[in-house]
């Protein structure tokens, strides 16, 4: 019992009854407080309940009959994969998010071989989802039809587009600054005294990717005072995958780059790989930058240094964006971008050091 109310454990018996200081240390809110939520009494604000009730949840307990409310709708959200770690980053913030003002997020994956993101509109529009998150969607893809958003838009379903600004579709998008954060890291490189820094990157018809480039571009110019027909023969293109970054790296390393920025953090794993079978060494011999700073990329040998995206900021505006149109306030249709964080760590390394 606490306070009054009976608590029941979903993780086991071992673990004991829930104490009350543990629920409002996890809350961050006086034991007073948290005691008032738990009983239904009145007197606390909406988004200090909210955290009292997901401290519930995060230390693992079934909330009480009289904490659990009705869903305020269904929310879908496609992400293009879960092999590569940013997405599901991503999708974990969103859910949390939708959670707290409600909503039940319903998640759909375009896997290998299985349904498309147009077939998972469709099945979502059945279970009546009252709004759509796009994750680097096809509207992320250059070479296809914007009309399908044209018609999600006509039949009234609010939706919001992370990473991928396209103008030829009205809606609001959010980004993270992709040319930015490649000048980040192409001045990081030079600032360590490399001169000859390659661009590993997906394929030009994704808009991040093209961003990408035209980042490192611009930087090496800027940095490395390449000519421009030099620096485009520093650019590889290729998938977005471990095998991807392999394949580019190697390609990099035979023109002669000392300094690998990559379009992703398993591209730079791939990067990596493909030095060290040269017998060289990451950071003496050559650098290399990830982008994404997806969760277990700290543990990596060597830590690797990367360009952060702003995952919680992006998330939290994304949902805010799209509950504001699904409340029936009028929503700006543009892009808001977002800034991306170097994070220096094992992985660069002053040339020659």
């Amino acid at each position: 019992m606490v306070g009054g109310v009976t608590l029941s454990l979903t993780r086991g018996a071992e673990h004991g009854t829930p104490r009350l200081t543990d629920i409002a240390a996890q809350a961050g809110v006086s034991e007073a407080t948290a005691s008032r939520v738990l009983n239904g009494k009145p007197g606390v604000a909406p988004a200090t309940r909210r955290r009292v009730v997901a401290a519930l949840d995060i230390l693992g307990y079934e909330r009480p009959v009289r904490l659990r409310q009705r869903s305020a709708g269904l929310i879908g959200l496609v992400i293009p994969e879960l092999t590569n770690p940013i997405f599901p980053a991503f999708a974990q913030v969103i859910e949390q998010v939708l959670a707290g003002h409600g909503y039940t997020p319903v998640l759909c994956t375009q896997m290998p071989g299985g349904s498309t993101e147009d077939e998972l509109v469709e099945q979502m529009e059945d279970r009546g989802v009252t709004g759509i998150v796009f994750l680097s969607g096809l509207h992320a893809d250059t070479t296809a039809d914007p009309v399908r958003y044209h018609k999600l838009a006509s039949r009234g379903l609010p939706f919001v587009l992370v990473n991928g600004y396209n103008e030829r579709i009205t809606a609001s998008f959010v980004s993270s600054d992709d040319r930015s954060a490649v000048r980040m890291a192409v001045r990081h490189l030079a600032d360590l005294g490399h001169t000859r820094i390659g661009l590993a990157v997906g394929p030009t018809r994704f808009v991040p990717s093209r961003r990408k480039a035209e980042g490192f571009l611009a930087a090496v110019r800027s940095f490395c005072g390449m000519r421009a027909e030099e620096a485009e023969a520093h650019i590889e293109r290729t998938l977005f995958t471990v095998e991807g970054g392999h394949a580019a790296a190697s390609a990099l390393l035979d023109r002669g780059c000392t300094g690998l920025a990559c379009g992703s953090d398993l591209m730079a794993l791939g990067a990596i790989r493909a030095v060290r079978e040269r017998g060289l060494s990451v950071p003496h011999d050559v650098s290399v930058i990830g982008f994404d700073d997806s969760p277990l990329i700290p543990f990596t040998d060597p830590p690797l240094t990367t360009v952060r995206q702003p995952v919680q900021a992006m998330a939290t505006a994304a949902v805010g964006a799209l509950l504001e149109e699904v409340g029936g306030t009028p929503v700006q249709r543009t892009e808001f971008v977002f800034q991306p964080e170097l994070v220096v760590r094992g992985s660069t390394a002053r040339r020659g050091g």
